[in-house]
């Protein structure tokens, strides 16, 4: 059946697809288990942080088997400027162990399997699924989940969990990927949480600002 978006939803991708033609995740990453931990490691934190942090990870701990072996302190000391980083620490080591010994080494196409892995949770498991095997998903993180409110599409209670469903609901499968990203890099760098750049923003007859 043909899907058709209503004018709202029509002119936010519209503009969307005005001011971001082509979104691209921001964080930096060479091979499959590097994405992974790196979205793990995002959490409640900016990505450029993250890159700054896993450019010297990465660097030092270049294979799944040197991140099984390395000493926790020294991971530690790496990402010590990230939030949680005693617990997320703890997860990239154990992360490592369980891809390289259950795995052989790869980060398979398994929305349980990574659901299951330590501090991966459903929104870093879409991330994974639609950047390294192009699975229809939405990540709902909070830029995410602020434009979605500002903009109407869900209500101001809704969980991350209710919000993934409606934005699925509102538009194509064929673009939810794209779509995910365009929603971030907008609530990043345009409808942000403090001094949004509303003035210039062609969807304010949508935006709810209270959130």
């Amino acid at each position: 059946m043909l899907f058709r978006p209503r004018e709202k939803e029509k002119e936010i991708l519209n503009y969307l697809n005005e001011i971001i033609p082509n979104p691209v995740c921001e964080l930096n990453y060479n091979k499959d288990y590097e994405l992974l931990l790196a979205v793990m490691l995002s959490a409640q934190t900016k990505d450029a942080r993250v890159n700054k942090v896993t450019k010297v990870l990465f660097n030092k701990y270049d294979s799944l088997k040197k991140l099984k072996e390395a000493d926790i302190k020294d991971i530690e000391n790496i990402i010590k400027e990230l939030g949680s980083y005693h617990k997320k620490s703890e997860a990239v080591i154990n992360i490592a162990k369980i891809l390289d010994e259950k795995y052989n080494g790869k980060v398979v196409n398994n929305r349980k399997v990574l659901e299951n892995l330590p501090m991966v949770g459903r929104k870093t498991t879409n991330v994974v699924l639609s950047e390294l095997f192009n699975e229809p998903t939405i990540a709902v993180d909070t830029h995410v989940e602020r434009v979605s409110k500002r903009l109407g599409l869900v209500k101001k209670d809704d969980d991350v969990i209710k919000i993934e469903e409606k934005l699925k609901r509102k538009f194509d499968k064929n673009i939810w990927s794209k779509l995910h990203k365009q929603f971030v890099l907008f609530g990043r760098y345009y409808c942000t949480s403090k001094k949004p750049s509303c003035d210039k923003c062609k969807l304010q007859m949508y935006c709810k600002k209270e959130f």
